[in-house]
């Protein structure tokens, strides 16, 4: 229990940077694709700290953390990806300027730190399916977060700021379609969890 909360403390800790990392980066860049990112690892924040007092408070208590870490891992991040894909649609519609080597500096640190959270996350990834969700997540961060480095790039050859929102909508699509694969495939364990006690 003592390593468990160590590892998912330390994993909250390095994910807090990331996430704080891309909502600077992308308000500073004016890059939609960097926010999609940084919001959908402040939707993990949320998950990895609500895990971290599940293992530290009485099991009744667990049981409730761990699914409302589910929710916010799951339909907490379709809700705000369905708001930042019209918002992106939006910045298609009325283009803004972005400044494309912030969100690929950005999204390259971002991808090096989601691979450290994934390696931290590894070792307990079988405990529950509530850490197993997040650790699923948090795989595909590594790859989503190359997204914003390929607007970036494509921003800086072509001068042409539409492929920033344009990526954002298609990481958008992905995570949606990656968390309702997820719910639907570990559905019972997700409304249900286990005692993280008896772990």
């Amino acid at each position: 229990m003592a390593k468990v909360r160590k590892l998912l403390a330390l994993a909250a800790g390095l994910n807090t940077i990331i996430f704080v990392g891309e909502m600077l980066g992308g308000a500073e860049g004016h890059s939609t694709s960097l926010i999609m990112d940084g919001v959908h690892n402040f939707s993990d924040e949320l998950a990895l700290v609500c895990l971290f007092l599940a293992y530290l408070l009485p099991v009744t208590m667990s049981r409730n953390f761990q699914r409302l870490a589910n929710v916010l891992n799951s339909i907490g991040l379709i809700s705000i990806s369905v708001f930042l894909i019209w918002q992106s649609v939006n910045n298609i519609i009325h283009p803004v300027p972005t400044i494309g080597y912030i969100p690929l500096i950005a999204g390259l640190l971002a991808a090096i730190a989601n691979w450290g959270v994934a390696r931290i996350l590894y070792s307990i990834k079988d405990r529950n399916a509530a850490i197993r969700l997040t650790y699923i997540h948090i795989v595909g961060d590594v790859y989503v977060s190359l997204a914003p480095v390929v607007a970036g790039l494509l921003v800086l050859l072509t001068g042409k700021y539409i492929f920033d929102p344009i990526i954002a909508i298609l990481v958008g699509v992905w995570l949606i379609w990656a968390t309702i694969k997820e719910i639907a495939h570990s559905h019972d364990e997700l409304i249900w969890p286990e005692h993280v006690a008896d772990q």
